[in-house]
């Protein structure tokens, strides 16, 4: 496929960023399945990727930084050339897709389940051009079906509500008010997940712990909203929670913002959130978007692209929590033995977590 662009490529004049071939991952978080060969030698010429941000975009300190820290976790080998592009407010985003593939590049990775939709059909439109959706909903068509992707993309999913599930039990077993929060961006599928994980890891360890879920709006903008996610959380506080847990992408800052203000703790979403509230981040659940970015780039550069879906879990490594030096001593004692104990219940199957509550 590469071998037939070297015209169009002279043509074109677009900045791309060197990278690097896939690293191992950090020890606290095991690697997702991959292939069992051994990366094939760099190529002759560097594979070309299209990396589409999600709303709120690169310096959102979440989702988008963990996409940036997938290809930059490459750094080194070579190979690998990458065109970086925002999404703005999402209403331009099929049309920012068919200008990045009219370039020709052999993969585009597109960021969060907003894209999803655009991406499905701007790979018909490309077929010699593979996508890689990074949380990949199934679109519906207009009878409410849900529409095949087309054989050159491939979605990758993650079990929020596991990792959720996790950090549900450390807010209870941290609260001494016995209420906690939940903040989420756009009232959807997705963020329900997270609620529901959340809730059922409150419950898991305090039953008489009451759960308190808002949600800043219906649509894109609630996920670079942080006013709105400091005006929610300030509500939940002042209603007696003492942790609040946000998925809700940029507008998350405002929440951890008020936390600091209000004297309170946050728990994090996707990276570990502590540098933007030092002290008053409890802990993190994190999604390792950065390897499921990293792994697609490096398949594409082994020319082992899979199409299909992808799930990633505790079992696999695609979701956690942060438990390091910073935060160690915000936890109460036993509530990393504890934390730990349900997640070997969850990987063994013994414990099933709810994806609505």
């Amino acid at each position: 496929m590469r071998g037939d662009r070297n015209g169009a490529r002279g043509m074109t004049q677009v900045r791309w960023l060197a990278l690097c071939t896939i690293v191992v991952f950090a020890a606290s978080c095991a690697e997702p399945a991959a292939d069992a060969a051994s990366p094939a030698a760099s190529p002759a010429e560097p594979v070309r990727v299209g990396v589409l941000f999600d709303i709120g975009g690169r310096g959102d300190g979440g989702f988008n930084d963990g996409a940036v820290a997938g290809a930059e976790r490459a750094i080194a080998a070579g190979g690998v050339d990458v065109e970086y592009a925002e999404a703005g407010d999402g209403t331009a985003r099929a049309a920012i897709l068919r200008t990045m593939a009219e370039r020709r590049p052999d993969a585009i990775v597109a960021i969060g389940f907003l894209a999803s939709h655009d991406a499905t059909i701007v790979a018909r439109e490309f077929p010699d051009v593979h996508f890689t959706v990074i949380d990949y909903a199934v679109p519906l068509d207009a009878a409410g079906r849900a529409v095949q992707p087309p054989p050159n993309l491939a979605g990758v999913t993650f079990r929020e509500e596991e990792g959720a599930y996790l950090v549900g039990a450390i807010a209870a077993l941290s609260s001494r008010s016995r209420t906690v929060g939940f903040v989420g961006g756009m009232d959807s599928p997705m963020i329900h997940r997270f609620e529901a994980g959340f809730a059922a890891g409150v419950h898991r360890v305090c039953e008489r712990c009451v759960v308190q879920s808002r949600f800043v709006g219906t649509t894109p903008a609630a996920f670079n909203d942080a006013a709105a996610g400091r005006r929610v959380a300030h509500e939940l506080f002042g209603a007696g929670a003492d942790v609040v847990f946000h998925a809700a992408g940029a507008t998350g800052l405002g929440v951890i913002a008020a936390a600091r203000e209000a004297g309170r703790y946050a728990i994090g979403v996707d990276v570990d959130q502590w540098e933007a509230a030092p002290g008053r981040v409890l802990t993190s659940m994190v999604k390792r978007i950065d390897v499921a970015v990293a792994e697609a780039i490096a398949r594409e550069r082994r020319g082992a692209f899979r199409p299909g879906m992808t799930s990633l879990g505790l079992a696999e490594g695609g979701v956690g929590y942060v438990f390091d030096a910073n935060n160690a001593r915000l936890l109460p004692a036993g509530a990393r033995d504890h934390a730990e104990t349900l997640r070997a219940a969850v990987v063994a199957g013994l414990l099933s977590v709810p994806t609505v509550r």
